[in-house]
């Protein structure tokens, strides 16, 4: 769909087909693509998925490794004709919360000055992110506090948004905003 402009946030649990949806929204966009992870190598099974999700996608795309600072990547590169493909909202949730330097630039902050940098975004940002808040309330406290931290900042997204879109076993579905076919617009 090539006509799409705006933000839209693509939630799903894990392997539900969301990043696959996402790298081919993208690419239909038919803009220029900038992919935006948020995903540290903090160990041998995480630079493995790393490494896979980069052969996967298309190799002009440009790359920008941000775990932290998305609202400064975003008014860098979000303007007219460009795509921005940031993935993932929670593994940036979980970088931030567990930041060393959290206390200088604390979620909350981060989390607004996002949210405002998304609210004056020109071109098209498709935001990936796992929906972790349908299970049970977790029991330790870091838990909770990020299904709760994960679930607000959805929120918050999904309402400034212009689409969003659930996926389930690689089928999506729009919860919000136009069809993913021309024909549903």
């Amino acid at each position: 769909m090539t006509g799409f402009i705006g933000t839209e946030l693509i939630l799903g649990g894990a392997r539900s087909g969301k990043s696959s949806l996402a790298e081919t929204l993208a690419t239909e966009s038919e803009l220029k693509v900038v992919y935006i992870a948020t995903a540290t190598a903090g160990d041998d099974e995480m630079a493995a998925r790393i490494a896979r999700h980069r052969t996967q996608r298309p190799q002009h795309w440009l790359l920008v490794e941000e775990p932290r600072d998305l609202a400064a990547v975003i008014r860098e590169y979000s303007k007219p004709g460009y795509c921005l493909l940031i993935d993932c909202l929670t593994l940036w949730l979980t970088n931030c919360l567990f930041d060393p330097e959290a206390d200088q630039y604390p979620w909350q902050q981060r989390k607004q000055e996002f949210l405002q940098a998304l609210n004056e975004a020109q071109g098209r940002i498709i935001l990936v992110s796992n929906e972790v808040g349908q299970g049970v309330v977790p029991m330790g406290e870091v838990s909770r506090l990020f299904v709760d931290e994960s679930g607000w900042l959805h929120q918050a997204i999904a309402k400034q948004a212009e689409r969003v879109v659930f996926v389930t076993a690689g089928i999506p579905q729009v919860l919000k905003g136009p069809g993913l076919l021309p024909s549903e617009g």
